[in-house]
Order: structure tokens, then sequence, then C-alpha cells
């Protein structure tokens, strides 16, 4: 009897250390980098897209997932404000542009930090693109810091993004946008 009680006193003892070391392991695991997210929805409040934003080092990673919309090309940005309202989402403000620069990839004097690809969306209602913002952050200090004082939002538009025109890529009406967060 009394070495069961050793055994069981023994057994406990191990248990506990196991727990221990396992509570050290966990809290010695890296941190989860900063990230935001948003409902992209449309001015009836459908989702149509889900954005996520995720600080790798000094830059951002983009990736928009879309679903439930009309086969087609849409141009897609990163806006100044955290705010969507219905139903034109002008309360977004402008393409998040901290560095002044003009619109699109192909114009010389180009691009904002909030410009991005066309959301290209197939037969099956579904798009999706991921996209590397670089020299900018989620918050903090510096010129680029997305998630300032009034927020930012994803914005996506009726029509394709031509890249160059300033100051949208003449894409047309904003028809979907999601306050990140």
């Amino acid at each position: 009897m009394r070495n069961m009680i050793l055994l069981g006193m023994l057994a406990l003892g191990a248990a506990g250390c196991a727990s221990s070391s396992e509570r050290e392991s966990v809290s010695d695991a890296p941190a989860a980098p900063p990230q935001a997210t948003a409902d992209v929805r449309d001015s009836g409040g459908m989702t149509k897209a889900r954005a996520n934003i995720v600080q790798v080092g000094t830059d951002l990673r983009v990736r928009i997932e879309a679903s439930g919309m009309a086969r087609g090309a849409y141009g897609a940005h990163v806006h100044e404000t955290g705010r969507c309202d219905p139903p034109g989402f002008t309360t977004a403000g402008a393409h998040w542009n901290p560095s002044g620069r003009k619109h699109g990839k192909d114009n010389p004097a180009g691009m904002h930090k909030g410009d991005l690809p066309n959301l290209l969306v197939g037969t099956d209602g579904r798009g999706i693109f991921e996209i590397t913002i670089h020299d900018a952050v989620l918050s903090g200090q510096g010129g680029s810091v997305l998630l300032d004082g009034d927020g930012a939002a994803i914005v996506i538009h009726a029509a394709p993004d031509d890249f160059r025109t300033d100051p949208s890529g003449n894409s047309g009406a904003r028809i979907a946008c999601g306050v990140l967060g």
C-alpha cells in the first residue's frame, strides 16, 4: 500500500513538471504578427469578400477573397478612412496614399500604397489575390501607417482599374466596402 501511494505521488509530481514545461514552451512561442481584417459588404449588407492584412517585417501582405460576385474584373483599393457608409461608400475617402504619389502601377508618377491588383472573379463567383505593400506598417510611427487615427477600409469598385488614370484608375462606382480592424 505504501509503495502504491509513493508511486502515485511520483506520477503526480511528474505530471506537474510536464505541465509546467508545457506552459513555459507556450509562453516562449513567438507572438502572432499584427493583422487587420474586414468583411467587405455591398450596400445591402451582403458580404462579397473577406480582406486580411498581415504585417510581415516592414511590409504588409494583403489578401482578398471574394465569393458570390458576378463574373468579371473589379478595381480594389485600400482607402484612407475606416468608414463604409452605404450606398456610395464615399466616407472611405480617397486611396491610401501616404507618399503623395499619383494613381496606378502604369503611371510614371504612381503609385499609391493603396493601389491593388484587379480582383478577377470567375464563373463560380469567386476571386482571390494576394499582394505585398512594401515599406508600410499597420500601426505605430512613421509615414506609411495604415491604421492611423481614422482607420482604413478596403473598397471594391464596379469596373476594372486601368492602373494609370489618377486618382482612381477609372474603376467606377464603389460597390462594396469593409472597415479594417
